[in-house]
């Protein structure tokens, strides 16, 4: 384990990280692009101990290496599982056959999904526990608080009493891998929007739970340990847990066939910048839709601009719009651009998926081209712009 990976995941000589920094990581869940990502493990050492979560797949040897290596001669008595998607939950099985005795906690759908993903042997080993329970160890004592749906319906957090430690499972965590030593803010808001940000009411109920705590330590399964930056860290997840804007500006997805509603958003941008508006435009064709969910509810207001295809939505667009959908995106002030050389019907298409959104504003007049951007479009896209000042 390097230096940085220690000074990211350090919390005392009580509690140790035995996770794994997966550096070569570049698809997660099989869909998001990312620069590696780490799984976090921690072992409380005490009268008793405990295995907090364990990790995926890719780092299973490291992770039972450091496992032994942290208890030596010991066994553990408990493995808290506090959610149990494979990326956290790969090693229950083999710590079961590794040390028979352990006893697993979890809340009741940990129960239910152990069978699903293991055999009745480490369902055996299984205990529920329940909102408020808690469990000694020693001088270290966990508090269980259920989180469903932040963002599985089985997650549990744990508040460890002595050192303040919050054991926040998917919450508060981020893309990335802990040695390249990034800020948590740099790959946090790519990972809430598309990991967790369909739950801000879920996120809520948890943040409401946590503000009774006395938390001086976040341990989050991905990324860096929080100590520092706790207050910006719970203040920042409650903001985007209300589908509140992070930034005033025009973001602009767009996605154009031959580059002709390109060259139109990218003249209109300009045009936009011009009365003072910061405006940042995405190519849908370039870059992958999770980072233009991350924007969409990074920014204010969002511009769709979409060429017309087979009389529907060019399939770039579609897809934004259709994550968009399921992520619950609301609260935002939108305008809507489309493309069409001879019958254009991408418009109709996205106002349909914009109205089945919840608080969002549709700015008029909406634009059609027909195939370039004249002189004669101007007005439109000046009414245009005037509609979106916030």
């Amino acid at each position: 384990m390097t230096e940085t990976v220690k000074r990211r995941t350090a919390i005392s000589d009580s509690i140790r990280y035995v996770g794994f920094d997966d550096v070569e990581r570049e698809i997660f869940e099989s869909q998001y692009p990312t620069e590696g990502i780490s799984y976090n493990s921690y072992v409380i050492l005490d009268e008793k101990t405990a295995i907090m979560d364990t990790v995926d797949e890719r780092g299973g040897d490291a992770f039972i290496g450091n496992v032994k290596e942290t208890l030596k001669d010991k066994k553990p008595d408990y493995l808290i599982i506090h959610h149990m998607e494979p990326d956290h939950a790969w090693g229950v099985g083999k710590l079961c056959e590794l040390y028979p005795d352990i006893k697993i906690l979890g809340s009741a759908m940990v129960g239910q999904m152990l069978s699903q993903f293991f055999d009745d042997t480490v369902k055996s080993k299984f205990e529920a526990v329940k909102e408020g329970d808690t469990l000694s160890l020693g001088s270290h004592t966990l508090q269980f608080i259920m989180a469903p749906m932040v963002h599985w319906p089985e997650v549990m957090v744990s508040y460890e009493q002595s050192e303040k430690v919050l054991f926040s499972a998917d919450a508060f965590g981020t893309f990335g891998a802990l040695e390249h030593d990034e800020e948590w803010i740099a790959d946090s808001s790519h990972y809430y929007f598309n990991i967790v940000g369909k739950y801000g009411m879920q996120v809520q109920a948890l943040l409401k739970k946590a503000a009774d705590l006395d938390i001086k330590v976040i341990a989050p399964l991905h990324g860096p340990v929080h100590k520092e930056d706790i207050g910006q860290v719970i203040e920042t997840y409650d903001r985007w847990s209300r589908y509140e804007p992070e930034r005033r500006g025009i973001f602009i997805p767009y996605a154009s066939i031959h580059g002709n509603t390109k060259k139109a958003v990218l003249q209109f941008a300009k045009e936009l910048e011009a009365k003072g508006e910061t405006v940042v435009t995405m190519d849908l064709t370039e870059e992958d839709v999770s980072e233009a969910v991350e924007q969409a509810f990074l920014y204010d207001r969002v511009i769709f601009a979409a060429s017309t295809y087979d009389t529907e939505i060019f399939p770039p667009m579609n897809d934004l719009l259709h994550h968009l959908k399921i992520k619950l995106y609301q609260k935002r002030k939108v305008g809507i651009i489309e493309n069409g050389s001879w019958a254009p019907g991408a418009a109709k298409k996205m106002r349909e998926y914009l109205e089945a959104m919840k608080d969002i504003t549709i700015a008029e007049p909406v634009i059609t081209i027909r195939s370039v951007r004249k002189p004669s479009d101007d007005e439109k896209f000046e009414a245009l712009a005037e509609a979106m000042k916030g």
